[in-house]
């Protein structure tokens, strides 16, 4: 028997969750598949990493109802400083020079998980398949038609709009036969929380070294989340390291600038790695999130910039009779393509910049930190990028007045 669904969302994870949600909000039926089970401490995307959340992210959590279910385990981002190490130039920005309260939050991916999964249970038209897989995808007159294994044996589903929302090595997008550039950055990342001997109260660290970036998050309670990028040939004798030796690492790394750093939690290790679809849309089909673009880390744009994917797709198939209609997917692909490729170099080409190890091009790293200091215009237009409203953002993340 061949069951039908307006729209198929294969990824439950954080930003295919968030498409579920805005989809349901929007009246527009549609079905989740998730390989994991619906639970916050069994999906590998809900894990221990601090998220650091633009202002235009927690705005438009907060249009969908989840931010209230994770604000209790926030911290705000009132200020950014961004340095590197062997030059003299620095950045800093505070969201009072803007007239804001803070540039985002800092939010474990684990507590934004269990909250989109709460928010989920209230949905009302939305059908949930957890855990599942897809074994196979094929087209299906005006449509996709999808061969599911689930718990209760084998299904298939026929859609007029397949989205591929299932992360970096997305099966979806293979299916599509949509190819990929993959850059491997030779790097690996290793987070975990540790405590500072002085507050960050609001502050956001980056620095950057011949190594790699490094960064410190607040958290609340005195915690900060740590985010500590190894070459990869380096990763194995790192993640051998005791609290002791993890923590030195640390500290040379970061300098001292808010004390003895101590209280080390669990790590995590991540190889990093680029991945960027060479187009987001196919017939009847798109890929957002991860499944469509995986940037580095270092600026925390991932899922900002996901989750802005995810609400503008929302936007643009509320009220369509055919959600999968190829005009409305070419204005979705048209209108991220700004945010989408600018998020994109600005990530890459901060990875580059930072990470110049030769002396004689060290003076352009701190040219361009002394720059983007002293100019105002271009520390606005850095404030409002960074905070996510590049390009057209989608309605549900602009400022709404009181």
């Amino acid at each position: 028997m061949v069951e039908s669904t307006e729209i198929l969302i294969v990824g439950g994870g954080l930003v295919g969750a968030s498409l579920a949600i805005a989809l349901d909000a929007a009246g527009i039926a549609a079905t989740l598949v998730e390989s994991a089970p619906p639970r916050a401490d069994a999906h590998p995307g809900y894990d221990e990493r601090n998220l650091a959340l633009a202002r235009a992210t927690v705005n438009g959590l907060t249009a969908l109802g989840v931010w209230p279910l994770a604000a209790h385990e926030a911290a705000p981002i009132r200020r950014v400083h961004v340095s590197r190490a062997g030059v003299f130039g620095v950045t800093r920005l505070a969201a009072a020079e803007f007239a804001l309260d803070s540039f985002g939050h800092t939010l474990p991916a684990r507590a934004l998980g269990a909250a989109l999964l709460a928010r989920l249970e209230a949905c009302t038209r939305l059908t949930r398949l957890a855990p599942a897989t897809v074994t196979g995808l094929e087209r299906s007159g005006e449509g996709w038609q999808a061969r599911l294994a689930t718990a209760d044996g084998e299904r298939t589903l026929r859609t007029r709009l397949l989205v591929g929302a299932d992360g970096t090595p997305s099966g979806v997008r293979a299916a599509l036969g949509i190819a990929a550039t993959t850059l491997d950055y030779a790097q690996t990342l290793f987070v975990c929380t540790l405590t500072p001997q002085r507050a960050l109260d609001g502050c956001a660290y980056e620095r950057f070294g011949d190594d790699g970036p490094t960064a410190l998050l607040p958290l609340p309670q005195g915690r900060a989340g740590l985010v500590l990028s190894v070459p990869a040939t380096q990763a194995d004798a790192v993640a051998t390291l005791d609290d002791a030796g993890y923590l030195a690492l640390a500290q040379a790394r970061f300098g001292a600038r808010v004390g003895r750093l101590t209280r080390p939690g669990r790590r995590h290790a991540y190889a990093i790695r680029g991945v960027l679809a060479q187009s987001l849309i196919a017939p009847r089909a798109v890929l957002i999130g991860n499944a469509a673009q995986t940037l580095h880390p270092v600026g925390a744009q991932g899922f900002n910039l996901g989750l802005r994917d995810a609400l503008t797709l929302a936007e643009h198939v509320a009220g369509a009779v055919d959600p999968g209609a190829s005009d409305r997917l070419a204005a979705y692909a048209a209108q991220r393509a700004p945010d989408r490729d600018g998020t994109a170099r600005a990530s890459h080409g901060l990875v580059r910049l930072g990470g110049l190890a030769e002396p004689a091009l060290r003076p352009l790293t701190s040219l361009a930190l002394l720059t983007a200091a002293a100019l105002p215009p271009l520390r606005r237009a850095i404030a409002r990028r960074g905070m996510g409203f590049r390009g057209q953002p989608p309605r549900a993340v602009l400022e709404r007045g009181p």
